[in-house]
């Protein structure tokens, strides 16, 4: 067996273990992690803050190292999907067979990488570079709470049955470098314009 298969085979093994730590409960938290548009009062809360913490033109640099990164990472998911052609473990017949716990629709066919993931740990590492130009105050606290955030988000789509643990993990990876190198690039401008 190659060591391609081998990680494969331990992903989906890794996966359905995960997946089967579902309880009547916790579906709905995981559901409700999944779905980007419970998280928009937040994102606009954390606008809000950047604006109030940073000032107006500092928040509208970090917001667009924000949206660069966005736009990055789902650019970067489709292209990969497309060519890795990673089925979703919904249309993979040992994932099925293995009892899936699904919580939502199929999507799309293939999953490698995961752009959730990708955008939600991009957020995280853009968003706390950027706060932390406000320097009244110490921003360890903020960090921690958007990265467990960013943690949730990701691991939920393992549990609502739409994503690999690899595809996830592979996801955060290229979030916190995209999130960080815009993150840096905004950090730059500011330093050398504002």
């Amino acid at each position: 067996m190659s060591f391609v298969r081998w990680l494969h085979h331990l992903d989906q093994d890794a996966t359905l273990w995960l997946n089967s730590l579902n309880t009547p409960f916790s579906d709905g938290i995981w559901q409700m992690f999944s779905d980007a548009r419970v998280w928009i009062p937040m994102y606009a809360a954390l606008a809000l803050l950047l604006f109030a913490r940073t000032g107006w033109k500092k928040a509208l640099v970090i917001l667009a190292s924000i949206g660069l990164t966005f736009a990055c990472t789902n650019e970067l998911s489709d292209i990969v999907k497309s060519a890795v052609l990673r089925l979703r473990p919904v249309w993979d017949n040992y994932m099925v067979e293995g009892g899936l716990h699904r919580l939502e629709g199929r999507g799309g066919w293939y999953g490698f990488f995961s752009a959730h993931s990708a955008n939600v740990f991009g957020l995280a590492a853009a968003l706390t570079m950027g706060m932390r130009q406000d320097r009244s105050r110490d921003w360890k606290g903020f960090s921690w709470m958007m990265y467990i955030w960013a943690a949730l988000v990701a691991v939920s789509r393992v549990f609502v049955g739409k994503h690999f643990l690899g595809d996830v993990l592979v996801g955060a990876a290229v979030g916190l470098v995209a999130g960080t190198l815009f993150g840096c690039l905004a950090r730059w401008i500011i330093g050398k314009y504002l």
